[in-house]
């Protein structure tokens, strides 16, 4: 997989790179096979059907649907958007309460935000210092009025997994609807929807080595069958719950970075959690004061959340930037200055929160990268830490 050799990419949270596989089978789709899938009179037309039709049996696979449960999307946050409203419209009669939590993914809390200006009743549910969801608490907050749960398969900042079986099992006896936003966990570590018990799920292409502006929402049509209101009115496709011309190179390369998923994320774990581990051994053997946040729970084998104490994270990135691709967060919230609400959340302090830096491995990612990544990081904080008044004299009273 082509890459610049002059940097080291720790970003794959926010995002990866095409694989090479998945470029070219997107590349005919530009050009010599451009047809709409909706046009049913010609062979373009067919064409363009045929490979949906393939795109979503693909994924279909790694996700452990039917492929009748799959709309095709622009991606996560369309499709967690049109899972929180449609079932807010569509559900009204049954009750206006929803429960989520405060580590979601900025796209889920601003939508139920939203919510709230419509009526909705929402419920944030805290997390302990690992950032897990109390299930205890998450049940005694459901009542009658509570028609869904949105809690996030794996944390886009920290890498930890939520007991979603359980929380799927307190759901499904309460009749109450399960949505998971697995976008990091996709492709990454085993998501099988139907066995697991969840109602509705998002994700995107371009976090599992596929293009951007593609994705998908699961929507389970049996025990139960969830019924959604569209966001988008038009030509009906997607069942009426996406109208709008489908992205057939998008839906071609989402549904062959599925396929490359399916045949090597085991694999691909194992190698990535040894890599994450010597990664954050090497550093807190060599550095004090480094906390790892969510270190205690389970976590996706690829990511690393470290708090630099005494050090501005922002002012470490700006040091090393030149040789490595890494985030103070998620992507989406990049923009703006305020401490990260997933680590407030897990109780950090605001300066611990501003020295936490997110590193996420991937395919591209070598044994010799990670030993050249950690030395980066360790000689950064040391040089932030030498220009800080208070590191000099934290060090003198210890």
């Amino acid at each position: 997989m082509a890459k610049s050799v002059s940097l080291i990419y720790l970003d794959h949270n926010s995002t990866t790179p095409c694989a090479p596989e998945v470029v070219e089978a997107m590349l005919p789709w530009f050009s010599e096979r451009w047809g709409n899938a909706s046009s049913r009179n010609h062979a373009l037309g067919w064409q363009a059907e045929e490979a949906v039709k393939i795109g979503r049996e693909q994924l279909a696979s790694l996700l452990g649907v039917e492929e009748g449960e799959l709309i095709f999307t622009s991606g996560a946050t369309e499709s967690v958007n049109l899972a929180i409203k449609g079932v807010f419209e569509q559900y009204k009669r049954k009750g206006r309460h929803f429960i989520t939590v405060k580590t979601e993914h900025s796209a889920v809390r601003d939508t139920f935000k939203y919510l709230e200006k419509m009526g909705a009743l929402v419920t944030s549910l805290g997390v302990d210092a690992n950032g897990i969801i109390d299930v205890g608490e998450l049940q005694s907050a459901i009542t009658e009025e509570t028609v869904m749960i949105s809690v996030m398969w794996a944390n886009n900042e920290t890498g930890v997994i939520q007991p979603i079986e359980e929380i799927a099992e307190i759901c499904n006896e309460k009749g109450v609807l399960l949505m998971s936003d697995a976008t990091q966990a996709i492709g990454k570590i085993p998501v099988n929807i139907r066995e697991t018990g969840v109602h509705l799920l998002a994700c995107s292409a371009h976090k599992m080595y596929g293009p951007k502006g593609v994705g998908a929402l699961y929507v389970s049509r049996r025990n139960p069958r969830v019924k959604l209101s569209p966001l988008l009115h038009g030509g009906g496709q997607e069942k009426g719950l996406r109208s709008g011309t489908l992205n057939v190179p998008g839906i071609v390369g989402l549904g062959k970075a599925a396929e490359l998923a399916l045949g090597c994320y085991h694999e691909e774990a194992v190698r990535l959690r040894g890599l994450r581990d010597n990664f954050e051994r090497k550093i807190l053997e060599a550095l004090p004061e480094v906390y790892c946040n969510g270190g205690g729970a389970e976590r996706l084998p690829h990511v690393s959340n470290l708090s630099f104490r005494f050090v501005d994270a922002e002012d470490l990135i700006s040091r090393i930037n030149r040789g490595l691709a890494v985030s103070t967060g998620s992507a989406c919230s990049s923009a703006t200055m305020d401490p990260s609400p997933v680590l407030l959340a897990m109780g950090l302090t605001e300066d611990l929160a501003r020295s936490a830096v997110r590193f996420s491995f991937g395919r591209v990612n070598t044994e010799e990268e990670m030993h050249i990544a950690a030395d980066a990081i360790i000689d950064g904080v040391n040089l932030c830490r030498s220009q800080s008044p208070v590191w000099n004299m934290y060090k003198e009273e210890h």
